[in-house]
């Protein structure tokens, strides 16, 4: 293999730096600019969230936007700590640290080196198809109750309370238990945030387009609200002396630097699953969004590079002492929108988080919780789809209990718990409707060559001759559904002489599936009926060729079913006679 097609399979900037131009810089370094208003408050409060100091929310926005440009595949991705990752870390850190702040760190940072990890060998070994197992019900189940589950537990810093419980019943019967102790200096702030953020959010691109602003000046001026209310509230404190209002306190400037968590081996397996689960759950975010904006722009992105992209994000996150991140939906819209051409955006990006955290830091000391946590609030409120649980109650009963599920297990249990939940009934779930498929009677549209079911079309049948089309391969979970259902309908037809088996909807038969149509087909003649198959696909045939039955079966093979009709109509004439 030549080494360009290595670098090419491997490294996602091939495909667009050797092409790199001065129009692509300008729209990069604009939405840069936006990105980077937008992400310093947002990493600060993501921090927060994960159960950790400020300033390790920068650190997560710096490295994995560089890591990311490098072997990434998505031109508008903006990575770092999000909402739902944020909240998964905090749990699972949480569970195994007991309390010990500096046990938690080391495990925030050792999720992040785990999944990291495990991306890229997922990566290596192309495998993106893993995105599948996560369904779009599950994750939306999962999504919208984190986002619940959050902004619950963010109530708490944003009243002045001391509020945490396990799971969203807990949280609220703390709030409730505490509410009398609500610190009003808190309260005032943390609501005057979280409205003033609301009212942006809902009319104030309205307000400003009213105003005369567009373009570039509109959207920064837009995404700048978060900075106006963390800019309003250290001041309020600062002025006031509202010492009784907690804040972030001191941020350390500079830079961070190497950190590698010093656990013992049995402790990093404890790790293993929560932090597959983040990863997971992470990559399925990163390939939506991703897709979403490449179709856009008429782009693509692959799946498999995403994995070597989004771990090498979160190795760059762990070593320099940040947690797990992913790519931002909100923030890889306001990238995309901002114009950004290619993940050089991102790099520029960073380079704003850098400025911000060697000298903005000292000015951020009497930065209220309460702000963070109103910026929290309405960031993953905007992440619920409310549509989802409607259309899907409309659309499939099945994906809209494992979305209801999911939701359930995710708000009164946890949120490992609910997504593994989750995927654990969708494939039992998918595994009950392989075992019984649709089993359909068919006969001839008069006139024509096509066969359709009798209960959904006028169809012409043939004496003696049953038809039957099943809508699904040919597994292990429904070989025996298969062999019952036959029998039952050939006994149940008085006068058959033969049953023909459409096999256009068939794509594979394994083992398990091939013996039973053997014993199908034992039975029948013991009852004087031949089956036939019609219509099978190349490969299933060719699967069938290495059985010892097709010597058996292929004078009763027919390429189509009108054939297969002739050849039944013809065997029973002969028996006539």
């Amino acid at each position: 293999m030549k080494l360009s097609n290595v670098i090419s399979d491997y490294v996602g900037c091939a495909q667009w730096l050797p092409h790199y131009n001065r129009q692509w810089l300008a729209s990069d370094i604009v939405a840069a600019v936006v990105v980077t208003i937008m992400l310093i408050p947002q990493g600060l409060a993501y921090a927060l969230l994960a159960g950790l100091p400020a300033q390790v929310g920068l650190y997560a926005s710096m490295a994995p936007l560089l890591a990311y440009a490098f072997f990434g595949s998505s031109r508008a991705m903006a990575v770092g700590p999000v909402a739902v990752a944020s909240l998964m870390s905090a749990a699972a850190a949480g569970q195994f640290a007991q309390g010990d702040a500096a046990l938690f760190y080391q495990a925030s940072v050792a999720l992040a080196l785990i999944g990291g990890a495990v991306l890229i060998v997922l990566g290596l070994l192309k495998a993106g198809f893993v995105a599948n197992l996560l369904s779009h019900p599950v994750v939306g189940g999962f999504v919208s109750a984190s986002a619940l589950l959050i902004a619950l537990g963010q109530l708490g810093a944003l009243l002045g309370i001391s509020a945490k419980g396990e799971t969203f019943l807990q949280t609220g019967a703390v709030l409730l238990s505490k509410f009398d102790q609500l610190e009003w200096h808190t309260t005032l702030i943390g609501v005057a945030s979280l409205l003033w953020l609301w009212l942006v959010r809902k009319w104030g691109k309205g307000v400003l387009k009213a105003l005369g602003l567009n373009g570039l000046a509109l959207e920064i001026t837009f995404r700048a609200a978060p900075v106006v209310a963390i800019v309003c509230s250290i001041v309020a404190v600062s002025v006031m002396s509202l010492t009784q209002v907690r804040t972030v306190g001191v941020i350390p400037t500079g830079l961070p630097g190497f950190f590698f968590p010093t656990l013992i081996g049995a402790q990093w397996v404890s790790l293993i699953v929560p932090g597959v689960l983040i990863a997971l759950v992470g990559f399925v975010e990163t390939v939506s969004v991703g897709h979403a904006l490449a179709a856009k722009r008429k782009q693509r992105i692959e799946p498999n590079q995403e994995l070597l992209g989004l771990g090498a994000a979160n190795l760059a996150s762990g070593v320099l002492g940040g947690y797990s991140v992913t790519g931002g939906f909100s923030r890889s819209v306001v990238n995309f929108d901002a114009g950004a051409q290619t993940p050089m955006a991102g790099v520029f990006t960073a380079g704003g988080i850098l400025l911000a955290t060697l000298f903005l830091t000292p000015l951020l000391t009497n930065l209220p919780h309460a702000t963070l946590a109103a910026t929290i609030i309405i960031a993953v409120l905007g992440l619920i789809d409310w549509h989802l649980p409607k259309m899907l109650w409309s659309y499939s009963k099945r994906d809209f209990a494992a979305y209801l599920l999911t939701v359930m297990v995710v708000l009164s249990v946890g949120v490992e718990v609910g997504i593994v939940t989750g995927v654990i009934f969708s494939i039992l779930a998918l595994l009950a409707a392989v075992s019984q498929p649709h089993l359909a009677i068919v006969g001839q549209v008069p006139g024509t060559e096509h066969f359709r079911n009798e209960k959904r079309h006028k169809v012409d049948m043939v004496p003696g001759v049953v038809s039957v089309r099943v809508d699904e391969s040919l597994y292990f979970p429904n070989a025996r559904w298969l062999e019952d259902s036959i029998l039952e309908l050939s006994t149940s037809k008085q006068g058959t002489y033969a049953l023909i088996l459409q096999c256009n909807a068939i794509n594979h038969i394994d083992a398990s599936a091939l013996e039973s149509l053997e014993k199908i087909d034992e039975n029948l003649h013991a009852m004087g009926v031949t089956l036939y198959l019609s219509e099978v696909k190349g490969p299933v045939q060719d699967q069938l060729a290495l059985s010892h039955w097709y010597a058996s079966i292929q004078p009763r093979i027919a390429l189509t079913h009108l054939e297969a009709i002739d050849l039944a109509k013809k065997n029973i004439s002969e028996h006539a006679s």
